[in-house]
């Protein structure tokens, strides 16, 4: 298969789609950019410990960098507890601190506008916060882009890869084609839930771990790209 070929498979997913998921933290923005992910993992064991439950964590999920890891630890074991809402709400305070400073991804915000001018309808489908997400994209005057954020809810199980969030996202857009439709992300598990939902997939690898993440759970090399600027191009071909 020629590159050519490749990219125009790749560009004809990218033209094709009208109903754009977007994961927030790696394809909108890098969200801890200013506000270390590892740390509020870090002080998420803390307080999982301060509440005498630290036994439900092995020592992999203990010094895991993302604090989602812990958290979804926890609720395994702990499912729709008190315990588990004061986790999620304190995480969901650290997320909030952390839209300060978080920094968007190179050409998001062009991209966002001319896919809307193009005809394009967005929402936002994430692990993290939705209160979180909302508060971005209004720091970055783009909430009225994203009529839809369907972000981490109470009950844990339903995060990605669980496709809850894109199918409800999906049902709030009025779009039963899932053809029209596609999922934006940077994670393993933004692709998995795109598969179970039958949405096509665009991954976004800013780095080479990412890269070789996404590589791993199979996601086709020519249906990843490291720079959404290669997305702007296609998108600003289109009458």
């Amino acid at each position: 298969m020629t590159s050519d070929t490749t990219h125009a498979e790749r560009d004809s997913l990218i033209a094709s789609a009208r109903f754009v998921l977007w994961d927030l933290d790696g394809p909108i923005c890098r969200l801890f950019a200013g506000y270390s992910a590892v740390g509020i993992a870090r002080q998420l064991v803390q307080q999982i410990d301060g509440f005498g439950m630290g036994s439900l964590l092995d020592e992999e999920e203990r010094s895991a960098t993302d604090p989602h890891v812990a958290l979804l630890a926890v609720n395994r074991q702990r499912p729709d507890s008190d315990l588990i809402r004061e986790l999620e709400e304190w995480l969901t305070q650290r997320e909030l601190a952390a839209v300060r400073g978080a920094m968007p991804t190179p050409y998001a915000d062009p991209l966002i506008r001319t896919w809307v001018s193009r005809g394009a309808r967005f929402a936002i489908t994430t692990n993290n916060s939705g209160r979180a997400a909302a508060a971005y994209i209004q720091s970055r005057g783009i909430a009225d882009l994203f009529p839809h954020i369907c972000g981490r809810e109470q009950d844990l199980s339903l995060m990605k890869p669980n496709p809850h969030c894109l199918v409800q996202a999906l049902k709030s857009m009025g779009t039963h084609d899932l053809s029209q439709a596609l999922m934006l992300g940077d994670a393993p598990t933004d692709y998995e839930a795109a598969q179970r939902a039958g949405v096509p997939f665009l991954g976004y690898a800013r780095n080479e771990r990412k890269l070789e993440a996404l590589l791993a759970v199979g996601v086709k090399p020519e249906f990843i790209v490291g720079s959404l600027e290669q997305v702007l191009d296609v998108v600003r071909r289109q009458s």
